[in-house]
């Protein structure tokens, strides 16, 4: 896929991860669509670095919790610009609880977050797109799927679900829509952790004993998207640390 002229909304697309997935999509020449759900300063500073690669750019608020707001984000996305060719699900909530207390409010909130908005949106994608033209989800997903463990319990649950949508989504919507995945390990501290938090897993678990970066989940999502031969395929950044 050559990306010049292209569409992409980003979901999350105004911090970390998401914000660097904006500017990547920018600089390789996408028309932008940044959603946020309530970094609104911050999602003005990321629309002005992508403006400043010589893109147009525009900003979407959106709760992705509220079924009816995450399904009316790309139908508005896509007036924006009269299409959309590149649905990047990125934005995602990171709670904590095990079992055993991981409340009935947590579990539905990240369900609806990281899972139900990423169906409705590849849904709304896949019926905007028109049928004379091809187009491409990449899923945010997280390389913890492959170790199973207890912490994070329906976080992990949502990011596993994830996995398995892209896969099923790929293949319903092949050929004219290519899905695929990238699982993140060790790429950025945790929010609101410092570095020396990511520094001192990195020692323990990561065996190239270093940290992705945002850089480096950018330089893959953009390699799926240009890839035109793969579909339902999850790239593992991690490090090795999960094998």
């Amino acid at each position: 896929m050559d990306l010049e002229g292209k569409v992409a909304l980003v979901t999350g697309g105004a911090v970390r991860i998401g914000r660097a997935l904006s500017l990547a999509l920018a600089g390789a020449g996408c028309r932008l669509v940044i959603h946020y759900a309530s970094s609104a300063a911050a999602a003005r500073r990321t629309r002005a670095e992508a403006e400043a690669l010589g893109v147009e750019a525009d900003l979407c608020a959106a709760d992705l919790a509220d079924a009816a707001a995450a399904h009316g984000l790309v139908p508005a996305a896509a007036e924006r610009f009269g299409r959309l060719d590149v649905l990047i699900n990125s934005a995602a909530l990171f709670l904590e609880g095990g079992l055993t207390d991981t409340g009935l409010e947590v579990w539905e909130r990240q369900f609806a977050v990281n899972l139900r908005a990423p169906f409705l949106l590849s849904q709304a994608f896949a019926a905007q797109l028109p049928g004379d033209r091809h187009g491409a989800i990449v899923n945010v997903t997280d390389a913890r799927i492959f170790r199973p463990a207890g912490d994070h319990f329906a976080y992990r649950l949502t990011k596993s679900a994830l996995w398995t949508m892209t896969e099923m989504t790929a293949l319903e919507l092949a050929p004219r829509i290519r899905v695929n995945a990238v699982a993140l390990g060790a790429i950025l501290p945790p929010p609101g952790a410092g570095p020396g938090a990511l520094a001192e897993l990195v020692r323990r678990q990561v065996p190239l004993r270093r940290s992705g970066g945002a850089e480096a989940v950018a330089d893959a999502v953009l390699h799926l998207l240009r890839q035109e031969f793969m579909t339902g395929v999850t790239v593992r950044l991690d490090g090795g640390q999960f094998l």
